[in-house]
């Protein structure tokens, strides 16, 4: 996965991921098997998958006493471990045998139960599994998407990450089987998306400045068929996006807005959906500046924005029907003498002002001129933003599910199946009309720095900018960041977003009932 800069290390890469008709102990090589584990029929009993009786026989081992012996249930992500140093006659190399819970073998166990081998099999070299095929192939796609996100490293260690993630999967299936090898590509891409996204909010900010983000749009765009168009702070002064400039103005590094556009094959009328990413590539708070232990997890302020460029860059692979728009509206929102100051009138992009009396309410600025510009120029069927956005939101929704709001019922039903089917889940919240006072100003068309009812005051800030478009906002602050490993998130950036966006916008019919 490549970057468009020498500054960084080289860094980890996702583990690559190959079908093999052999059983799994029987394919050269590999160091780790892994057999599917399943909970019995409301009896306490266990049931062992594909491949066990081969790899038993192989081994001389009596695998359901095994899992007896260690009082195994099958739940998901249940790791029941068998060493093997020996290897056997057909693997010399093979060290080692999982047996691995799925539960009932739904999408969510296989997910969690190739996060848990892939936590399993770290400093390893290779796997061959034969876990996900037990379901069908949205099972299969479940389980590489597990294995990979559960893989993600990043370092800046001279040696290293100190725990590797495994390099090999070998999944045993037929390689001809036309939709398993489609149910692993997609996996694959779906994994990746959330890797990149992760990988992009994750690069400290020494490092990551507004410029650095539009350098990797443009190498994403040239790698993955797109067009980009980058606005400097000159174009942006010249347009008028007025939100932007300001909350970058006292940041060393000028501020950029970001356009990717996709266009699926012969689709050039299709009908467009915009992608808006806050892009806040370091939030010190401004002169509202944050506390020190709040700042600690700052640099990945441009999740949304990540999860924007890392959902665009999947689009021709999995073969989204629709035309994408991405934007990416991108600030340091820094201190200096010049910085924005509590009670500032800035103008936004199509003439909208905001009196600024919280300037670490910077998010909702810069959204703000994306959101007009999408609407004045792209006639978009939907729009849907995402951002790291409110506090609020974690204090309301903890840190395992995302936040959302609508204006349109068909649109925030789809999200929120997207979110179930994809395992990023969403809650919906109201957009409160009576709240509109908590918002208001005396000098300007609104106020971005109300202390009541956070997560919706932004939220209906931002409503004014998209009219009567069908739109949706993604709050996902409460789970931009992971505090410690749980199932396919990692310890840090999550880049929460991708695979529900990706989810939605590669179905069958994403704008039914909606445009």
């Amino acid at each position: 996965m490549a970057f468009a800069t020498d500054t960084l290390p080289a860094q980890v890469s996702p583990p690559e991921f190959a079908l093999s008709a052999l059983p799994p102990h029987a394919v050269s090589g590999v160091e780790v098997v892994a057999i599917p584990v399943l909970t019995g029929i409301g009896d306490g009993s266990v049931l062992l998958g594909p491949g066990a009786e081969e790899v038993g026989a192989a081994l001389g081992v009596d695998l359901l006493d095994v899992l007896d012996a260690q009082r195994a249930t099958g739940r998901a992500g249940e790791i029941t471990s068998w060493p093997v140093p020996a290897g056997t006659p057909d693997n010399p190399a093979l060290r080692q045998l999982l047996l691995v819970g799925v539960g009932g073998a739904t999408r969510r166990d296989l997910r969690r139960a190739g996060a848990a081998v892939a936590r399993a099999v770290r400093d390893r070299t290779s796997l061959a599994s034969s876990v996900h095929a037990i379901s069908d192939d949205g099972g299969l796609e479940a389980y590489v998407v597990g294995l990979t996100l559960a893989s993600f490293s990043f370092t800046f260690r001279s040696g290293g990450p100190e725990h590797p993630p495994v390099g090999r999967v070998v999944l045993a299936s037929s390689a001809e089987d036309k939709a398993v090898a489609a149910a692993l590509h997609r996996g694959i891409v779906l994994g990746g998306a959330g890797w990149r996204s992760r990988m992009l909010a994750t690069v400290p900010s020494n490092i990551k400045n507004p410029p650095w983000l539009a350098e990797q749009a443009e190498e994403l765009a040239a790698a993955s068929g797109l067009t980009c168009t980058v606005w400097d702070e000159h174009r942006l002064a010249t347009e008028g996006f007025g939100g932007i400039l300001g909350v970058g103005q006292a940041s060393a590094t000028p501020p950029r807005m970001v356009r990717l556009d996709y266009v699926p094959k012969g689709g050039r009328k299709a009908p467009r959906v915009v992608l808006v990413g806050k892009g806040i590539t370091f939030d010190t708070g401004g002169l509202s500046i944050k506390p020190s232990e709040s700042m600690a997890t700052m640099k990945r302020d441009m999740t949304g924005g990540a999860v924007v460029m890392s959902v665009l860059a999947a689009l021709r692979e999995l073969g989204c029907p629709l035309r994408v728009t991405g934007l990416v509206a991108a600030a340091e929102n820094a201190i200096s003498g010049n910085a924005l100051r509590p009670g500032d009138v800035i103008r936004h992009y199509g003439g909208r002002t905001t009196e600024v009396t919280n300037t670490d309410a910077e998010g909702r600025l810069v959204l703000a001129d994306a959101l007009a510009y999408a609407v004045d120029e792209l006639e978009p069927a939907a729009i849907v933003d995402i951002a790291t956005l409110t506090g609020a939101m974690k204090v309301a929704l903890g840190i395992r599910t995302g936040g959302y709001f609508a204006n349109h019922e068909q649109l925030a039903r789809t999200l929120r199946e997207a979110g179930s089917a994809s395992d990023e889940e969403l809650w919906r919240f109201p957009l409160v009309a009576d709240y509109e006072a908590y918002i208001a100003s005396e000098v300007a068309d609104a106020d971005n720095g109300p202390r009541k009812a956070g997560a919706i005051s932004a939220a209906l800030f931002l409503q004014h900018f998209v009219g009567g478009t069908p739109w949706a906002h993604l709050d996902v602050a409460s789970v931009g960041d992971s505090p410690d490993e749980h199932h396919e998130w990692t310890t840090g950036p999550t880049g929460f977003g991708a695979r529900v966006l990706l989810q939605w916008l590669t179905s069958d019919d994403p704008l039914a009932g909606i445009a």
